[in-house]
């Protein structure tokens, strides 16, 4: 099954209520990149008229999540997926609309061949840039995730 941006903003909506009612919504997915948005409102705001830092960082992570989900779903095979570490960056002031982007397809299919390969835990780094509406970066956020196979 393909993982498209409505399943995923529906995924969202029953198992990830919080990020659904912030706005968080996946705007693209391929076999290389995601685009998970949200856009600046009252109930995403911080004191200093910009966007909640965990707020972006739902965005963030579900940019880089639902890539390794797309991923695992097409190996047919059944792997944990968590995430162990995370940092970021913030450089601007997040108001308006944000766009998440996590580029690491890729590597991601490295990754899950050497754990099926192997039946070893592996880990992996992956980014995600948010970006304004006039295509400044606001933050960047990585995360380092865990997987496994099911034995």
């Amino acid at each position: 099954m393909e993982l498209t941006p409505r399943k995923l903003n529906t995924y969202t909506m029953f198992k990830l209520p919080a990020a659904y009612l912030c706005g968080v919504r996946t705007k693209y997915i391929d076999n290389e990149k995601s685009v998970v948005g949200v856009k600046y409102k009252w109930i995403n705001q911080n004191p200093f008229k910009s966007m909640f830092w965990a707020v972006q960082g739902m965005a963030a992570e579900f940019s880089t999540g639902s890539l390794m989900i797309s991923k695992i779903q097409e190996s047919g095979k059944q792997v944990s997926m968590l995430v162990t570490s995370n940092n970021a960056t913030f450089t601007k002031k997040a108001t308006g609309q944000i766009n998440f982007t996590c580029t690491d397809g890729k590597a991601i299919d490295v990754v899950l061949q050497k754990a099926i390969a192997t039946g070893e835990g592996q880990t992996l780094w992956m980014q995600s840039v948010g970006k304004n509406e006039d295509d400044v970066v606001v933050s960047t956020f990585n995360f380092e995730w865990s997987i496994k196979v099911k034995s």
